[in-house]
């Protein structure tokens, strides 16, 4: 009798949930209504090529297309491993990653803090216009514009170098300081478009909250630290969760404008995708490109999920799911 309680129970719990969620779909329908463009987007781009993962796992030809090629299991992920070059791509793609989230949510953050407290409005308006127009140009035009600012012949730096007598400065053949200098590059580019989300976060900050503080005598730095800082918080964790998910996914075009096919700088600056490009451009090699994007792929989900525990342990509500 208990047995068949507990089912009954069970199946009462499940049915009161079902109802539950096509109440919410119903009391919701205006929300879901304005959320399905992002729902489609989202299910032609990220879930139904999802099948292509297969790929990675055949011998592509054209004439039999991807699941008429033959099968050869994990025989392409072995260009990776092969090539003994794996520890190294993976580390460099890591590492110059955390730098771009971690230094680059940290200078986003201080130029919305600033902008912020910024009483000029016309001067805010012309500031905040200047620091988002970096992130419209080119990886193209970027590359163009340092080549022409570092060469060791013509370059502007070397230019002004030489007028004060001073030797010619050589980095397309010194590595070391390249990763100095490509981060610098990226926090230029994106920083104004980074710090978007953070002065909108800061702009939703409760004005009575600032006000009383003040009213306290709180001053400008108290204002920060115990008022806007925590607001922004839940803001950071959400966008740094997000960015773990591509921590293995390089930039591609920022690295390959900026290098291109220079052999003396690889030590430090290649990555996954330049090193997999110049691999497979001769021969076109689609079940190779497939193998290290699934490679990525499971690398990324795998610290999404990590960094979601962990958040979910320490702050609960910031965590997402």
């Amino acid at each position: 009798m208990k047995t068949i309680a507990n089912k009954l129970d069970r199946s009462s719990v499940i049915t009161r949930k079902k109802r539950g969620f096509f109440r919410n779909i119903v009391r919701h329908k205006t929300l879901l209504f304005m959320c399905t463009p992002a729902i489609l987007f989202f299910f032609a781009f990220s879930y139904m090529p999802l099948p292509g993962i297969y790929v990675a796992f055949v011998k592509y030809n054209y004439r039999g297309g991807i699941f008429g090629s033959k099968f050869v299991g994990f025989d392409n992920f072995k260009f990776l491993y092969t090539s003994g070059k794996l520890f190294d791509l993976t580390r460099n793609t890591i590492l110059y990653n955390l730098a771009f989230i971690i230094l680059g949510n940290l200078v986003a953050v201080f130029m919305a803090i600033l902008l912020n407290e910024l009483r000029a409005k016309y001067f805010k308006k012309v500031s905040q216009t200047m620091m988002f127009l970096p992130y419209f140009i080119s990886h193209v035009l970027v590359g163009l514009l340092v080549y022409n600012l570092l060469n060791y012949d013509y370059g502007f730096v070397n230019s002004v170098l030489t007028n004060l007598g001073l030797e010619r400065w050589g980095p397309y053949s010194n590595a070391k300081v390249w990763p100095v200098l490509i981060v610098l590059i990226q926090l230029w580019k994106d920083t104004g478009y980074s710090s978007i989300v953070y002065f909108a976060a800061i702009m939703n900050v409760d004005s009575e909250i600032i006000e009383s503080a003040r009213v306290d005598g709180a001053n400008g730095f108290q204002k920060i630290r115990y008022i806007i800082l925590p607001s922004l918080k839940p803001t950071v964790i959400i966008l740094l969760l997000f960015a773990m998910g591509g921590i293995v996914r390089g930039n591609f075009g920022l690295f390959y404008n900026i290098i291109g096919t220079n052999p003396m700088l690889y030590r430090t600056t290649d990555i996954i995708e330049t090193y997999v490009y110049r691999a497979t451009m001769t021969d076109f090699n689609f079940s190779t490109a497939s193998a290290v994007g699934f490679y990525q792929s499971i690398i990324g989900f795998a610290m999404v999920m990590i960094c979601n525990y962990v958040v979910k342990k320490i702050e609960p509500d910031y965590s997402l799911f």
